[in-house]
């Protein structure tokens, strides 16, 4: 356990060392505020909830989280430190777990930036708080999804631009497995898929959260899915590291 708190330490201090950590944030904070209020439609609902900014969230992160996860290990190729890293009395795992902590906390941490929202709601009406904490526990289980897809999709390359656009297609494909259009499709064409592209769609996933429920399999979902991902980064980094 403190080799990784000491790997995700390290990698958290790093965001803030250089302008990644500012514009992240600023740029999410900026868009989650304009299409919560603007594209959400907040003040022509009447309602006093975050409904439309928890509707924005899993396609805001969908751009976002890539932008966090491709330096993460392609970043340390391109510059040969993921040699030293893994050099170091630790595990891959520990590292590769180290660096997802890091990515995680850091998007906890430009989520419990968006309170102002939290106000305002409370302050024009009476939500259900309860409901509130709930989507925003979704919206964590969102961002370490994509990050763990990232993550695993930047120990493949040196490129992080090539990490980037492979990460934002990899969670587009996951965000919108459920959508209207692709189970149409496939219930018309192969309907034992649409059941399947329903069960791994992460939007789908967290639209209880957004609702308030928090259900077993939706958590066991993203606890797999989290899981799966950050075990094919360390399969990844060891095949690489025997080459």
């Amino acid at each position: 356990m403190r080799a990784m708190l000491a790997v995700a330490r390290r990698e958290f201090a790093a965001y803030f060392a250089t302008p990644v950590a500012t514009v992240f944030i600023v740029i999410f904070l900026v868009m989650s505020g304009t299409l919560t209020f603007t594209v959400g439609g907040f003040f022509a609902r009447g309602q006093a909830d975050l409904l439309p900014f928890f509707n924005f969230v899993p396609w805001l992160f969908l751009f976002l989280v890539p932008a966090l996860t491709m330096r993460l290990w392609a970043e340390e190729r391109r510059l040969g430190t993921v040699e030293l890293l893994l050099t170091l009395p630790i595990t891959t795992g520990q590292a590769v777990v180290g660096k997802f902590l890091a990515a995680w906390a850091f998007c906890a941490v430009a989520l419990a930036l968006t309170f102002p929202l939290v106000i305002t709601v409370n302050y024009l009406g009476e939500p259900d708080n309860g409901v509130i904490l709930t989507g925003y526990l979704g919206c964590l289980m969102v961002a370490g999804a994509y990050l763990a897809v990232g993550a695993a999709i930047s120990a493949m390359t040196r490129n992080q631009v090539i990490a980037f656009v492979l990460a934002v297609a990899g969670c587009f494909l996951f965000a919108a497995a459920g959508s209207t259009i692709v189970t149409e499709f496939l219930s018309t064409n192969l309907p034992w898929l649409a059941e399947v592209a329903r069960g791994l769609s992460v939007a789908e996933r967290f639209a209880g959260f957004a609702r308030g429920v928090i259900a077993a399999r939706d958590v066991i979902f993203f606890a797999s899915f989290i899981a799966v991902w950050l075990l094919l980064n360390a399969a990844i980094l060891e095949h690489r590291k025997a080459d």
